[in-house]
């Protein structure tokens, strides 16, 4: 008894601790009363003693901000294409489309591309209240819808108003354009790859093993085989059904069709220049990013990123699936003069670029080329000298009209071809040397690995007289000074975008989507550095200045 009188007494939740024993029943339900009273006056809202502040965001914003001059240059633009996009009838949206337009490059410009950090910026953000005109903020599902489904007509067409309007204030001119490429990784899968060289390998496979079975040489026949050979089998399915030979046989056949028309169906997405997509975004190659996650060399599901600059806005921009840059030149300029119904008239670009084509397509445009030649920094460098097997390091005899190598041998031409390519003729010779046995330095001369084979040069004269005029184009003092301004406007432009604005890999799938991204991107970017350089009063500057020491 004295064990059970000493142990310590269990607590009662919600119970008065004084007297609880010593109450009546009344008398608790007494106190309950005045505690939960206690309560109620102690958890009420403070109606009649909160603090409230009405703000005027015309205050506290300045007359230089800016939201404010961004606001001033995007309603100059037209919004008739963008209303087309929203119907008549049914429910009007909220919040007006121009001023969803507004928020959404204003967010690009600010760094803020999650539409739900957008959403959250409307509604604490003294600058998105301004921009939304006293208006309620929207959600990130209508930002979101905005992005992806109503502007992807009209958000083209308005950028490239906004770079007619820098043109009208002569802050943007044709006389010059600097492109370069960069590669933004995809929202895509890193490993959701599909490889060209693995669907040839397999694809090649199940028709040998169709062609071994039914004889069939083309996918048409093979279905055209199995539906005659369905109507005589008898199908089963299911628990305790046993499958005829004639149905399993079927069935085998029947999934080397499906493995047929899939591996085909994945050369088609891949086309002829691709080597592989992602099946969570087909429109993204897998590119040898500098970014590598693993530090290994790892592929990753990407775009190739074009940008065309000139003086120190993005002109124009798109989004391509090339894993280089030299396929893109043609169908960026082209899609350039579309946008500004006319063309510039010097090109500025990297040994990115060169190829036959591209000088042929800017000589036929009648544009002046700045490209920088692939080989122009390893010609200056002496194991590009000591290349003695290169054609550019052998001497010409015109009155033989042949190439003498370094052990004094002549290297006449086999035969000539002659193409046109736009517009243009296109010359090449092949050279082969006349003796080359017993040659000392046959093997820093000749690859082949027969020692009796003699060695042969392909001269491409149309491709080295061009070459040689870009050359001297890139040399002469126009040329260095474009390619100081290059290295400064459209390789500090994509600076700018991955390392001040963090914009590093898409939020969007598909190419389409990819590029409505870029296209406010562009916007932002142009937008903001209208207003540095109204600030610092650098406007209506074109170039940079060489500095003299």
């Amino acid at each position: 008894m004295g064990a059970l009188q000493n142990a310590p007494r269990k607590k009662h939740i919600g119970w008065p601790r004084k007297g609880l024993a010593d109450v009546s029943f009344c008398g608790r339900i007494k106190l309950l009363m005045n505690n939960s009273n206690r309560q109620e006056k102690y958890t009420a809202p403070l109606e009649n003693n909160q603090l409230v502040l009405i703000l005027n965001s015309e205050i506290l914003l300045p007359e230089d901000a800016p939201v404010r001059v961004t606001s001033a240059q995007l309603e100059e633009l037209d919004y008739r294409k963008l209303y087309a996009a929203y119907s008549s009838k049914g429910r009007k949206s909220v919040t007006d489309p121009r001023v969803l337009f507004k928020v959404m490059a204003y967010g690009y410009q600010c760094g803020i591309y999650s539409t739900r950090k957008l959403e959250e910026a409307c509604q604490y953000r003294v600058d998105f209240m301004w921009l939304l005109e006293n208006g309620k903020a929207p959600d990130h599902s209508t930002l979101s819808r905005f992005r992806t489904g109503r502007c992807a007509e009209a958000v083209e067409d308005l950028f490239y108003q906004y770079v007619q309007l820098l043109e009208k204030q002569h802050e943007v001119d044709h006389k010059s354009v600097f492109i370069d490429g960069t590669k933004i990784e995809s929202r895509a899968g890193r490993y959701t790859f599909n490889w060209r060289g693995t669907a040839e390998k397999n694809l090649a496979k199940a028709k040998q093993k169709v062609f071994e079975l039914t004889g069939c040489k083309t996918l048409s026949e093979l279905e055209t085989f199995l539906s005659g050979k369905a109507e005589s089998i008898a199908f089963v399915s299911g628990k305790g059904k046993h499958k005829t030979e004639q149905q399993t046989e079927w069935e085998s056949i029947n999934h080397l069709c499906q493995q047929w028309r899939k591996y085909e169906q994945q050369l088609a997405i891949m086309g002829e220049d691709r080597n592989s997509y992602s099946k969570t975004d087909t429109d993204a190659t897998f590119m040898r990013m500098k970014e590598d996650h693993m530090r290994n060399g790892q592929l990753k599901p990407a775009y190739n990123v074009q940008i065309a600059v000139n003086s120190e806005y993005i002109t124009g921009i798109d989004v391509f699936s090339n894993r280089t840059d030299v396929g893109t030149l043609i169908p960026f300029l082209h899609k350039l003069e579309m946008a500004h119904k006319q063309r510039y008239e010097e090109v500025v670009a990297d040994a990115g670029y060169e190829s036959e084509d591209n000088y042929l397509y800017l000589e036929a445009n009648g544009q002046m080329s700045f490209i920088k030649p692939s080989n122009y920094e390893a010609q200056k460098t002496k194991k590009y000298r000591s290349q003695i097997g290169r054609i550019e390091n052998m001497k010409y005899d015109k009155d033989e009209e042949c190439f003498i190598c370094a052990e004094g041998r002549k290297l006449y031409c086999r035969k000539a071809s002659t193409e046109v390519k736009n517009g243009a003729p296109v010359t090449r010779a092949w050279y082969r040397c006349e003796n080359c046995s017993n040659c000392p330095q046959r093997e820093k001369c000749c690859r082949k690995q027969d020692m009796n084979a003699p060695k042969e040069v392909i001269l491409k004269e149309t491709f080295w007289e061009k070459r040689q005029q870009s050359l001297e184009n890139i040399t002469s003092e126009r040329g260095i000074q474009l390619r100081m301004n290059r290295s400064i406007q459209v390789e500090g432009a994509f600076g700018l975008i991955k390392n001040d604005f963090g914009f590093r890999r898409f939020l969007t799938t598909g190419k389409k989507n990819v590029k409505i991204e870029l296209l406010f991107l562009a916007l932002g970017f142009n937008l903001k550095k209208r207003w540095m350089k109204q600030q610092k009063r650098r406007l209506e500057t074109h170039y940079s200045e060489k500095k003299v020491a």
